[in-house]
């Protein structure tokens, strides 16, 4: 299995910006789909995006369509998500995961990373 380190988290204000970064390690990175997903207190895990290992294809949820953006370096071994223009409702632990195929269902992702916290505020 791949080992995944999420980072680039933090506390940020309302309409601005950060990167996540998923690290992978153990094994290239280009043999998986990659997906990111977010948990927020008290609500359950969601689909934020995903990605194909060749990045071809690419889906967002409704909530971030247009704001966020996953990209991939297989070379680096890493994948990224670009988030603008947050909002507080994006406050939320993010997770990257890895899958053998392109899929939205957490239950096919079979590596995760360990979290990274995103925090919005006013």
């Amino acid at each position: 299995q791949v080992q995944l380190v999420e980072s680039g988290g933090g506390l940020v204000q309302a309409g601005g910006s950060l990167r996540l970064s998923c690290a992978a390690s153990g094994r290239t990175l280009s043999s998986y789909a990659m997906g990111w997903f977010r948990q927020a207190p008290g609500k359950e895990r969601e689909i934020v995006g995903a990605i194909s290992w060749g990045g071809a294809e690419r889906y967002y949820s409704d909530s971030v369509k247009g704001r966020f953006t996953i990209s991939r370096v297989n070379a680096k071994n890493t994948v990224y998500l670009q988030m603008n223009s947050l909002k507080l409702e994006d406050t939320a632990v993010y997770y990257c995961a890895a899958a053998q195929r392109f899929t939205l269902l957490s239950t096919d992702f079979e590596s995760w990373g360990q979290g990274t916290q995103v925090t919005v505020s006013l």
